[in-house]
């Protein structure tokens, strides 16, 4: 499912980017899995309470992919993998109950830089103006 938040969390997710959140790296990080699909590579990671943030890219489709995974599977719970262009104002969402990973999340966006994140249980990790070509 891919959703645009809407304005007012929009500024909750502008507010989250200012205050991410600065967790030590969990015992038993999670590991990505392949969740965005063939043909998309680790760009990057962030780590927060109960899990990971991974961005992927595809160059061969000029897009980029956000899933949060959690340390361990379990009862599904509050989560969100965000992805927007570092220039526009729509974030890309998945929010829900989930019990593995939130996401996928997929934005073209060859030669622009990206604002990406996620959350696990209302504890956000947000990066901005990242991997721009």
């Amino acid at each position: 499912m891919h959703r645009t938040l809407v304005r007012g969390a929009a500024a909750a997710l502008a507010l989250a980017a200012t205050a991410a959140v600065a967790a030590p790296a969990p015992a038993t990080a999670a590991g990505y899995g392949g969740q965005c699909g063939d043909g998309y590579g680790v760009l990057g990671s962030a780590d927060l309470p109960g899990g990971t943030v991974f961005i992927t890219y595809n160059s061969s489709q000029g897009k980029n992919c956000v899933v949060t995974v959690r340390d361990r599977t379990g009862s599904a719970i509050s989560m969100d993998a965000a992805l927007k262009l570092s220039s526009g104002t729509s974030w890309q969402t998945d929010p829900g109950q989930w019990q593995t990973y939130a996401g996928p999340v997929y934005l073209s966006a060859a030669g622009q830089c990206v604002d990406w994140g996620g959350s696990i249980q209302d504890r956000w990790v947000v990066r901005n103006g990242t991997f721009c070509s």
